[in-house]
């Protein structure tokens, strides 16, 4: 039964070599991605999050993925039009937070809801603060003056 099935299994090889199913097929002729490397239990994973471009977040525990979200706030709430959507997305946030503190999985890393009044304060301050321009100025050339040690200063002071 085996070898009826190998040479089934032949023959549509051999019909599909001769149709050119196997021409120009993509990686032909380069070297097999990972060899001669150290075995890695994992590297499925890391090739599917590299294939896909997904950031390697989503491999940490859910307490971890929200205290780098907690850290991040900042940032993505920068470009927010309005207090309401800032407000929004920190409770959103918090929504997640107390989700996992009514059950919590994975390793015991303390997470707290974020303060949406200091995030909302600091978004203020942000929006307020004057955009801080350089003008072009040619750079001045100093004439170096003599350096005196601290200690003739201090003795001519006594």
């Amino acid at each position: 039964m085996t070898e009826a099935w190998d040479a089934a299994v032949e023959a549509q090889i051999r019909g599909a070599v001769q149709r050119g199913e196997f021409d120009d097929l993509p990686g032909m002729g380069k070297p097999i991605p990972g060899k001669g490397a150290p075995y890695d239990e994992s590297w499925w994973i890391k090739s599917f999050l590299e294939r896909e471009a997904l950031p390697s977040d989503l491999l940490l525990p859910t307490p971890l993925q929200l205290r780098r979200r907690i850290d991040q706030v900042p940032d993505e709430v920068r470009d927010l039009p309005t207090e309401q959507s800032v407000r929004d997305f920190v409770g959103q946030l918090n929504a997640q937070i107390v989700a996992w503190l009514r059950n919590p999985e994975g390793p015991r890393v303390v997470v707290r809801p974020v303060n949406a009044e200091a995030v909302v304060h600091r978004w203020r301050a942000e929006r307020t603060r004057p955009e801080i321009i350089t003008p072009a100025v040619e750079p001045v050339t100093a004439v170096a003056s003599p350096r005196r040690s601290w200690w003739l200063r201090w003795r001519r002071r006594g």
